[in-house]
């Protein structure tokens, strides 16, 4: 969130188009972060947002087949190349775990910041490998909300009821008040 707190004005309820705030710029007070794949629009659920969120849904299990698809043509491979069953049973529990890693972590994700962003870094080729789950997880939270909608919101009305504390803590002329408490 970005706060902009030397200007006055109504708080904004939404995106504002460019040019709406003072001096040409942004609304006065915190702004929304954006989201990937929808922009703003999850403030106000505007702009095209249940279009968007229905592709997303779509195109994340779209995706999540195609790539069962793949990884199913890679294990005939193996299949063919004639490894061994301990081999073809092993690449078949690597890519589970990795993806129910992959699905856990990324459910996370939309619900919570990292405790610790380090350790996140280190999972990241564990992700990469059960990319399917990670592809599953958008599915499934895109049901529901935009997927990472709910965390921003969160901080977003959280930023926003501090920044409209400070505000109505911070009217009037101090230098008034100061005067009235010397006599």
């Amino acid at each position: 969130m970005s706060e902009n707190s030397e200007t006055t004005g109504p708080l904004p309820t939404g995106p504002l188009p460019t040019g709406a705030g003072p001096q040409g710029g942004t609304a006065p007070g915190p702004q929304p972060e954006t989201l990937r794949f929808f922009g703003t629009t999850w403030v106000d659920h505007d702009g095209g947002y249940a279009l968007r969120r229905a592709g997303v849904a779509a195109g994340s299990l779209a995706a999540a087949v195609a790539s069962c698809a793949v990884l199913r043509f890679a294990f005939s491979g193996l299949a063919v190349a004639e490894i061994g069953t301990f081999l073809n049973i092993l690449v078949v529990l690597m890519f589970a775990v990795c993806s129910a890693v992959a699905y856990r972590k990324t459910s996370q994700g939309f619900r919570s910041r990292p405790a610790d962003p380090a350790r996140e870094d280190t999972l990241r080729g564990l992700r990469t490998i059960g990319f399917v789950g990670s592809l599953l997880a958008y599915f499934v939270r895109s049901l529901r909300e935009a997927p990472g909608e709910g965390l921003l919101r969160a901080e977003y009305e959280t930023a926003l009821a501090r920044y409209t504390k400070r505000r109505t803590t911070r009217t009037g002329n101090p230098a008034a008040r100061t005067a009235r408490k010397a006599k």
